[in-house]
C-alpha cells in the first residue's frame, strides 16, 4: 500500500494553507485503525487538499493513493474515500477546459479519466455505500457516451436500492449534459421510466424532474401537476406520522463562545440535513423552475400538506428561498407555514417559526397564529430547556415583536430579566416603542453593566440601537455616560454605536453635545466622521460641522461626509468640485452618495449629471437601488427621464435593493412607487 508515496516530492507542492508535506501523513491516516483519526484526516483532506472545491498539484499527486484506497476492500470508510474521488472529479471536469492559476484541474481530470474502469468496478461493488458513491463518476469520467448510458440503463434495472437507482437518473443527466449528443436518448429513456407505473413513485419523480433538466428550456406546464400526483401518491403510502426523537436539554452557552456564533453554526448545521428521499429532487424541480412562482407555490403547498413531517420541514426552507428571492403576494404561503407552528413536530414548528423571523417583513398573515401560540406557551416557554420548544418560542416572539404586536412583550421582558438568550430579544425590543415604559429602564440597567474590556457577553452596541429605536429621553444619560466611557478606553465600535444612537434622538440629545464634540477630531476616521454626523444630527449647526465634514470628503469616510453635505443643502455649495471629481470614481457607491449630495445642493441644473451617474450606478450594482430609489423620490419631476428604468425595476420579478433583503425590497419599491405618482 502507498508504494511511492515518499518519493513524490511533496515540498515542491502546497495546498490551501502552505506547503503539501503534510499531505502523505493525512492519506497514511486515511487507512487508520481509529475512526476519530480517520475523520480528522479526511476533513484535513477536504479543508486543505482540496479546500472548497480547488484541485492543486498536490490534489493530483494525491490521486493514485486515493484510488489505491477506494478499491482495496480492506479500507475502512471506503465509501468515503470514493466520494472523495469522485468531487474532486467533478471539480476538475468542471473546470478543465480554462487553465487556472496554481491550480491543477487538468492533470486531475486526465488522470481519473484514465481509470475510469475503477469507477464501472466501484458502481458494482458488493457495499451498497460505495455504489452510491461511485454511480456519479459514470457520468463525469467515462468519455465513451454509449458504454456511459448502457451502463446507467443496467444498474437502473438491477435490484439496487431506490437511492441508488434515483443516482443513476440524477448521473444520466450529468452525462449527458457534459455530452449533449445523448440527450434525446436519454430524455425517452428518463420519460419511459417516469411512465412506468411498475416503479416506484420516488423513482419516477427522480426520473421526470431529471428529464425536464435535459431541457430545461422544454418544460411544459403539466410538470407540475405531474410532480404533485406522484407526491400524492408518496404520501398515500407514507406510515403514519411517528414522533421524532426529543434531542438533548439547551446546555449553557460556553463562555468564550458568543451565543449568535453558536447559534449560526446550530443552524449551519440544520440547513445542511436532508429528512427525506424527495428533498434534492424537490430543490432540483425549485431551482428548474426558477422565476414561475405560482407553480413553484403551488408545488410548496402540496409538499406543506405531506403526512411526512422530514417533508414538511424541507419545504419550509424551500419556501424561505422563495419568498426571500421572489418578490409577489406571499400571503397564501405564510398562512400555511404559520399553520406548522401548532403541530405536534416541534423541530418543524420550530423550523417554521425561523422562516416567519428572518422574513417579518411579509409576516403579517401569521399574526393571529404567532400571538395565539405565545399565549398558549406563557412566557416561561423563552426559557424552556426543551430545545425545539424554545427555538419555537423565541422565533415566533422575535417575529411577533419586530411587527410591533405588544403580545411579544411578556416573552421579551421574560428574556431581559432571566437573561437567558437576552440577545435574541435586545433587537426585537426596539420594534415596541408603546412598551418604552418597560424595556426602556432593563435596556438601560443592561447598558451600564455592559463591560467594555469584552467584546461578549456584554456587548453594548445591540442594547444602544434598541434604545434609539425605542426613541425614549430618559435613556439620554445612560447612552452619554457610556459614550464617554468608551471614549475614555478607544472602545471605538463601541463610541460608533453610541455615536448614532444619540444621532436618532436629534435636538433631543443636546445634553450630549460636549461628549460629541470630543470626538471630532479623533485619529480613527470612522469615529471622527460618526461623531460629525451626530453633531448635524443634535446641534444642526452648519459653520460649525461644514469645515468638518468637507475635510472627511478626503478619507475613506468620504460617502458619510457627502451624505452630511447634502443634508446642509445650498450652504454646502464649496463642496461641490470635490463631489463632482466623485462622480468619475471607480467605486459606484461612491459615484451614488457623490451625486445624491450634488442634487441636495444645487439642485435642478445638476439633473442630467446625477441622472446619469445614478443609473448607471444602478445597472451596474442593484444593491444601491436604495440610495438610488431614495434620491430620486427627492427629485420629483426631474427624475422624469428615469421613469423607463423605474418600471422595468417595479416590473422586475426578484428583489432588489440593499443585501436583497425582502424589507429594503419593499422600501425602494415604495420610492419608485413614489416617483412614478409625482410624474
Amino acid at each position: 500500500m502507498f508504494s511511492g508515496i515518499r518519493d513524490v516530492d511533496w515540498a515542491s507542492m502546497h495546498h490551501a494553507y502552505g506547503s503539501a508535506e503534510e499531505v502523505p501523513a493525512l492519506l497514511e491516516a486515511l487507512r487508520s485503525p481509529d475512526a476519530k483519526e480517520r475523520g480528522l484526516a479526511l476533513s484535513d483532506f477536504y479543508g486543505k487538499v482540496h479546500h472548497q472545491g480547488d484541485v492543486y498539484a498536490s490534489t493530483t499527486a494525491s490521486l493514485p493513493f486515493l484510488l489505491e484506497l477506494a478499491v482495496d476492500p480492506g479500507t475502512p470508510d471506503r465509501d468515503r474515500i470514493v466520494a472523495l474521488l469522485v468531487s474532486i472529479g467533478e471539480e476538475a471536469v468542471g473546470r478543465c477546459e480554462i487553465d487556472y492559476v496554481n491550480a491543477d484541474y487538468v492533470g486531475a481530470a486526465a488522470f481519473l479519466r484514465a481509470h475510469g474502469q475503477a469507477f464501472v468496478d466501484l458502481a458494482g461493488d458488493a457495499a451498497c455505500r460505495v455504489r452510491q458513491a461511485a454511480i456519479p463518476g459514470l457520468g463525469l469520467l467515462l468519455d465513451d457516451v454509449s458504454r456511459a448510458f448502457g451502463l446507467l440503463q443496467d444498474r437502473s434495472a438491477m435490484e439496487f436500492c431506490l437511492l441508488e437507482r434515483v443516482l443513476v437518473t440524477q448521473t444520466t443527466v450529468t452525462l449527458a449534459q457534459r455530452l449533449p449528443v445523448i440527450i434525446p436518448a436519454a430524455r425517452a429513456w428518463l420519460a419511459g421510466l417516469a411512465a412506468d407505473p411498475a416503479n416506484e413513485p420516488e423513482f419516477r419523480l427522480a426520473a421526470l424532474i431529471h428529464q425536464a433538466r435535459c431541457a430545461p428550456d422544454a418544460i411544459s406546464d403539466d410538470l407540475v401537476p405531474a410532480v404533485i400526483g406522484l407526491l400524492r401518491e408518496i404520501a398515500d403510502a407514507a406510515p403514519p406520522e411517528q414522533p421524532w426523537p426529543e434531542p438533548p436539554p439547551v446546555a449553557p452557552p460556553a463562555e468564550d463562545v458568543p451565543p449568535f456564533v453558536a447559534a449560526a453554526f446550530e443552524d449551519l448545521d440544520r440547513i445542511n440535513r436532508r429528512h427525506a428521499l424527495t428533498t434534492d429532487l424537490l430543490r432540483t424541480l425549485h431551482a428548474l423552475l426558477n422565476a414561475r412562482v405560482p407553480q413553484r407555490t403551488d408545488l410548496l403547498v402540496e409538499q406543506l400538506s405531506s403526512p411526512d413531517p422530514g417533508v414538511r420541514l424541507d419545504a419550509i426552507r424551500m419556501a424561505d428561498d422563495l419568498v426571500g428571492a421572489w418578490r409577489g403576494d406571499h400571503s397564501a404561503l405564510i398562512r400555511l407555514v404559520a399553520a406548522q407552528l401548532g403541530g405536534s413536530n416541534l423541530e418543524v414548528a420550530a423550523e417554521a417559526a425561523m422562516l416567519l423571523e428572518k422574513h417579518y417583513a411579509i409576516a403579517e398573515p401569521a399574526r393571529e397564529t404567532m400571538a395565539g401560540l405565545l399565549t398558549g406557551h406563557g412566557p416561561d416557554g423563552w426559557t424552556t430547556p426543551r430545545r425545539h420548544l424554545r427555538r419555537l418560542h423565541q422565533k415566533t416572539a422575535v417575529a411577533l415583536a419586530r411587527l410591533g404586536d405588544v403580545r411579544a412583550l411578556p416573552s421579551l421582558l421574560m428574556a431581559l430579566d432571566s437573561d437567558v438568550d437576552a440577545w435574541l430579544a435586545v433587537p426585537a425590543a426596539g420594534a415596541l416603542p408603546q412598551a418604552a415604559d418597560q424595556l426602556v429602564p432593563r435596556l438601560c440597567d443592561r447598558l451600564t453593566s455592559a463591560d467594555l474590556s469584552k467584546e461578549w457577553p456584554s456587548n453594548p452596541r445591540g442594547i444602544l440601537s434598541a434604545l434609539a429605536k425605542l426613541g425614549d429621553p430618559s435613556a439620554l444619560p445612560t447612552i452619554t455616560e457610556k459614550l464617554a466611557a468608551a471614549a475614555e478606553r478607544q472602545n471605538w465600535d463601541v463610541v460608533k454605536a453610541a455615536l448614532t444612537a444619540l444621532r436618532a434622538f436629534g435636538p433631543a440629545a443636546a445634553p450630549a453635545l460636549a461628549e460629541i464634540r470630543s470626538l471630532v477630531a479623533v485619529d480613527d476616521t470612522w469615529t471622527r466622521s460618526e461623531a460629525v454626523s451626530t453633531l448635524w444630527a443634535v446641534s444642526g449647526d452648519r459653520d460649525e460641522v461644514l469645515p468638518l465634514s468637507l475635510a472627511l470628503l478626503d478619507t475613506f469616510a468620504l460617502r458619510e461626509a457627502a451624505e452630511v453635505l447634502g443634508q446642509i443643502g445650498p450652504p454646502a455649495a464649496a463642496a461641490l468640485p470635490r463631489l463632482r471629481e466623485l462622480l468619475t470614481d471607480s467605486y459606484e457607491w461612491n459615484r451614488v452618495h457623490a451625486a445624491a449630495a450634488i442634487w441636495n445642493i444645487d439642485g435642478e441644473p445638476e439633473t442630467p449629471v446625477v441622472l446619469s451617474t445614478l443609473l448607471q450606478a444602478w445597472r451596474q450594482n442593484p444593491a444601491t437601488g436604495n440610495h438610488v430609489a431614495a434620491c430620486l423620490k427627492r427629485m420629483g419631476s426631474a427624475a422624469a427621464p428615469a421613469l423607463p428604468h423605474i418600471r422595468a425595476e417595479l416590473g422586475r420579478p426578484t428583489r432588489g435593493g440593499r443585501f436583497g433583503s425582502i424589507g429594503n425590497d419593499q422600501e425602494m419599491l415604495r420610492d419608485l412607487a413614489e416617483v412614478l405618482l409625482i410624474d
